[in-house]
């Protein structure tokens, strides 16, 4: 499936692709995924402020789901 995904973005098999710069689409593809990461990060930082600020599980709850939604 992810091999289709592929196919559907570059018109090509990576197989068949011997013109693109493997380095740079990995260096893309890492740099995305940092931002992936910075923003799970600061989710955490987040929710673990909002346990420590509500301990009522309800208002805990209600806190979280306008964070996340």
């Amino acid at each position: 499936s992810r091999s289709a995904v592929g196919i559907a973005k570059y018109g090509t098999t990576l197989e068949q692709n011997n013109q693109d710069n493997y380095l740079k689409h990995i260096q893309e593809e890492l740099m995305d995924a940092t931002l992936y990461i910075e923003k799970l990060m600061t989710l955490n930082k987040e929710i673990t402020k909002l346990v420590k600020e509500f301990p009522n599980d309800a208002e805990l709850g209600y806190e979280i789901r306008k964070l996340v939604s």
